[in-house]
């Protein structure tokens, strides 16, 4: 497979698109990651993951035209506790804060996908819940010392140790939860591009 752009800096999306044996090129989003305060949580990461995939055709066209006709593969991630989105923390007060409120309780991992060329685009977005086992204030802190979560929605990668002794279950897509629901993206790729 050939002819795709990976448009994040994201190190579990790169991994996760390696392990399914795509080749692509990573061009990084300018793109913000604001949305309008009235759209319904479920439509927040596909219109961010639309906005990044935009972006990146724009560099495309002005800067980098060898890119032309790629397929570009945009993806965008949150944590939705209740109807509270929850991003990034911002410091290390706020990622305990994040967790505590994680912890014992179920969340909604949804990440949306965008893809687009000169002349397609298809969109969807993928669903995964998260149940915590209650979780120490010494758990909590010992996995933001030692792991850094900083650049993940909800302060917490499911493939990190917290992940191996906090996480009692999930309902969906493991990888989705990583990031990236790779295997409904290659669902979503158009079989001439697969064969």
């Amino acid at each position: 497979m050939n002819g795709f752009i990976l448009a994040s800096q994201s190190p579990r999306r790169k991994q996760l698109l390696a392990w399914a044996d795509l080749q692509f090129d990573i061009i990084v989003s300018a793109a913000d990651e604001d949305f309008p305060l009235d759209m319904e949580v479920q439509d927040v990461p596909v219109y961010i993951a639309k906005n990044k995939a935009l972006a990146v055709q724009e560099k495309i066209k002005n800067e980098l035209p060898v890119h032309k006709g790629k397929w570009i593969i945009a993806a965008d991630t949150i944590v939705v506790l209740d109807h509270e989105i929850i991003g990034k923390p911002v410091d290390r007060e706020d990622a305990i804060a994040i967790l505590q409120k994680l912890s014992g309780k179920t969340h909604r991992v949804i990440t949306g996908v965008y893809l687009m060329n000169d002349t397609d685009t298809r969109f969807f977005s993928e669903t995964t819940l998260v149940h915590f086992h209650p979780l120490t204030l010494a758990q909590i802190a010992y996995y933001i010392d030692q792991y850094q979560p900083y650049d993940k929605a909800g302060a917490y990668g499911i493939q990190d140790w917290i992940g191996v002794i906090g996480i009692k279950g999930i309902e969906g897509d493991f990888y989705n939860v990583m990031g990236l629901p790779v295997s409904k993206l290659l669902s979503y790729l158009p079989t001439t591009i697969e064969s």
